[in-house]
């Protein structure tokens, strides 16, 4: 988005290696050393693909020509909706489904052939360049130095490294305050098995559904694929066994609305993944920018458990955020801190807290039911929404 603008931008990538040919190949040999959830199943919200159509017309085409599958989430219908016939603007619900490697494979070919990218992969940043203080007692940064010493000088260094960027420390080293931090493991535990079969299964039930002490989640993939998650509290000991595939399936067969989802056959073992954990970090402090020149994007802002699915999503969102707060005050340092802090907290913070809302009442129940006891009352704002859903 900033390079069809007219910046030149430069991608700062720590793994070697560059997107595959293909997106079978993406999935079976594209290492991405540090991306915990390369292979963990992703959700592209309609929100992500209506933001690519408006900022990257052509990338939603790309994405069905490597294998993504058009998904709507209104087929099928809830039973309790008498007229089934389509209504204008129904396809504005419409997205794109795929695994993580196929996504991340075609965005990233397009981004090394976009005029004013320039992708430098096996780079890795080890810390910030000293800039001009644009805010009395606040420094302010022009730049990042890599592993090998190499200085590049910027007016503006994104952070996207995601839920586990160093960019505190290097903030630290430049004599800043370090950001405002939220972080607790979410308390989940996730179990998912990839499978592949001539026909992909037909959806009875919303992608996340709730079974007691335990939740599914079930969601199509590119190329004739498709995943089945389940997730739990990460102090249910006897889940645990779930990480062995007869186990997995048995409890997936004792699911009515999903048994029909082993129907298939499985190209992975049962992938866990655990010690997940919900971080939110906020660059203003006590009213005050901790740093001018630097924005923090995506997953190295916020980040919360998965079983939503609403991390592309999000991140998409706010790097749009970022196009805007670059168009409107990169000339002016101190401004756009404050800019690009209003609209993180009024646009995606509220994500993050409804998540966070949303797990803590999750968590709750699952160790209320574990322990035999009466689970907490829902609360009543979401009860009514989901009631009307």
């Amino acid at each position: 988005m900033l390079a069809r603008d007219g910046h030149q931008v430069t991608v700062l990538e720590a793994n070697p290696q560059g997107p595959p040919a293909s997106s079978l190949e993406a999935w079976e040999s594209w290492e991405r050393k540090g991306v915990a959830q390369f292979h963990q199943p992703h959700t592209l919200f309609a929100r992500f693909r209506q933001i690519l159509d408006e900022e990257l017309p052509g990338m939603v085409e790309k994405l069905v020509a490597a294998g993504g599958v058009w998904m709507d989430p209104l087929d099928p219908l809830p039973p309790t909706i008498s007229d089934p016939a389509p209504r204008p603007g129904d396809d504005r619900f419409r997205t794109i489904a795929g695994r993580r490697p196929m996504i991340e494979s075609v965005v990233a070919a397009a981004a090394e052939n976009q005029p004013g990218v320039s992708v430098r992969r096996g780079v890795r940043v080890a810390g910030l360049l000293p800039g001009p203080s644009a805010i009395p007692g606040t420094p302010g940064t022009a730049g990042v130095r890599t592993a090998t010493g190499e200085e590049l000088r910027a007016d503006l260094v994104v952070d996207a490294m995601g839920r586990r960027t160093p960019s505190a420390d290097w903030l630290a080293e430049l004599g800043a305050r370090r950001p405002y931090v939220e972080s607790a493991d979410s308390g989940f535990t996730y179990y998912t098995r990839y499978f592949t079969g001539p026909s992909r299964p037909q959806r009875q039930g919303p992608p996340v559904t709730p079974v007691g002490t335990f939740s599914v989640l079930a969601l199509d993939g590119d190329n004739d694929t498709w995943s089945v998650t389940l997730f739990s509290s990460s102090g249910d000991a006897p889940l645990k066994a779930l990480r062995q595939p007869e186990h997995f399936t048995q409890v997936v067969r004792a699911c009515p609305m999903h048994a029909h989802w082993l129907d298939g056959r499985p190209i992975t073992g049962v992938l866990p993944i655990a010690d997940v954990m919900d971080c939110y970090r906020r660059f203003l402090v006590d009213g005050v920018p901790v740093v001018t020149g630097f924005a923090a994007v995506g997953d190295a802002w916020a980040c919360t458990n998965p079983s939503a699915g609403r991390g592309l999503s999000v991140g998409l969102i706010h790097a749009q955020l970022l196009r805007h707060a670059v168009r409107e005050h990169l000339d002016n340092p101190a401004a756009f801190a404050s800019a690009w802090d209003a609209a993180t907290e009024q646009t995606v913070t509220p994500f993050y807290r409804n998540q966070i809302a949303a797990d803590r009442a999750r968590v709750a129940e699952i160790n209320a039911l574990r322990n035999g006891l009466q689970p907490p009352p829902p609360d009543p704002k979401l009860a009514r929404v989901l009631a009307a859903a």
